[in-house]
């Protein structure tokens, strides 16, 4: 399709991490003619047994918008099967992908790499303009959209038809345009790592409530290499960075119940704050749009953060056609509603689920495990669960 992009609305994306760098693609292979603004180029994250540290679960849907912007990573590693079990639970859940006509569940993403893919596309799209800063204010008027940028210390201003922000949780445009954020602090912090196992992942992400947090050992495209995120009480997690490397193996063996034997190595860790949060507005004004974590942040423990922004993507681009003026009165109206109705059931969701195997009440434990054990024998509801949990649902229409 020749489009004029001369006659294109112009759209400024704020962040260029996965969310807003797909953005950027998916418009500008659309016509429209973009520009891409951040504070600077992606740099390598910190990396152990030569994998980042720090990786994303990818959704089969999540996969196929990548793929349309010729931006899948080569180290992706597949997962084929989800293991959940609880601390005082003697019943597991066991999710296959052969059981919703798959063949993996998702994908575990290095973010390095992935983000090195992204921006490579980038570089290369002639209607994407890379432009470097920090964006200090943004002025809206019925007509235009303005940021102001601190670059190397001096001020300039970027005008535009329509502004997207996708510049993560801490956002500098969801400030500037005083968009109020609901916080739902969790009193967590989730410990990160990679650690090499005795036993082989099989392919399979392996998750274990216990009762202090959420335990989840993420396979990597080496069978012996797992990723750890292990969501603890801040007064857990800080014991945990103290520990030494063995102690800590010791520590993680135990908690993980030895499903992949001992815990053999272990790389440097890292911590971080676990909040949820939901911005007041996801359409604030008619030229601008929140996606991503610049609109919410969820726990990590169903993996589905980076799997929403995609999802908000999604569903901009079934509006955001060639040539639709992006900032028609009322456009984006059904899709905010939309949006954020589905952001605040993920979060209640979310949330409901850390305080349900929080709870160490006995008879409360037994109403999870006869509730796991009636869920483990309908196939037809886990398959059911595996298509909404994975996008399935919508690729299947």
């Amino acid at each position: 399709m020749n489009i004029d992009t001369t006659q294109a609305c112009s759209v400024v994306v704020a962040g260029g991490g996965p969310v807003g760098a797909a953005t950027a693609l998916s418009l500008a292979d659309r016509g429209y003619v973009v520009t891409l603004v951040d504070r600077s180029r992606p740099q390598p994250g910190p990396s152990a047994f030569g994998m980042d540290i720090r990786n994303v679960a990818l959704s089969p849907r999540s996969a196929e918008l990548l793929r349309q912007i010729d931006s899948w990573p080569e180290q992706a590693a597949t997962y084929r099967k989800m293991c959940v079990w609880e601390e005082r639970g003697t019943s597991r859940l066991t999710f296959d992908a052969a059981s919703a006509g798959r063949s993996e569940l998702g994908w575990l993403v290095e973010v390095t790499p992935l983000l090195a893919r992204l921006w490579q596309r980038l570089d290369e799209h002639s209607n994407i303009t890379l432009v470097f800063g920090s964006v200090t204010d943004v002025a809206t008027t019925d007509q235009r959209v303005t940021l102001s940028l601190d670059q190397d210390g001096e001020t300039t201003t970027l005008d535009t038809d329509f502004l997207i922000a996708s510049d993560g949780a801490k956002s500098a445009v969801r400030d500037a345009l005083q968009v109020e954020a609901r916080r739902w602090p969790t009193g967590q912090m989730a410990v990160t790592t990679v650690v090499r196992t005795e036993r082989a992942h099989d392919a399979t992400a392996w998750q274990r409530f216990l009762l202090d947090g959420p335990l989840a050992l993420l396979p990597s495209t080496d069978p012996h290499l797992c990723s750890i995120v292990w969501s603890q009480s801040e007064r857990q997690a800080t014991q945990c960075l103290t520990l030494s490397d063995s102690e800590f193996c010791l520590a993680l063996t135990r908690a993980s119940e030895t499903c992949l034997g001992t815990i053999l190595e272990a790389a440097p860790r890292q911590a971080f704050p676990l909040n949820q949060q939901l911005a007041t507005a996801v359409n604030p004004h008619r030229r601008v749009l929140l996606l991503g974590d610049a609109l919410r942040v969820v726990h990590p423990l169903a993996g589905l953060g980076v799997n929403l922004g995609f999802e908000d993507l999604h569903e901009l681009l079934a509006i955001a056609k060639p040539n639709v003026d992006l900032c028609r009165l009322g456009l984006w109206d059904k899709f905010a509603r939309q949006r954020l109705l589905r952001s605040e059931i993920m979060l209640r969701s979310l949330d409901g689920l850390k305080r349900l195997y929080g709870n160490p009440n006995p008879w409360v434990g037994w109403l999870r495990n006869t509730g796991v054990g009636w869920f483990g024998r309908r196939r037809w509801l886990q398959r059911k669960a595996i298509e909404e949990a994975t996008g399935l649902r919508h690729l299947s229409g």
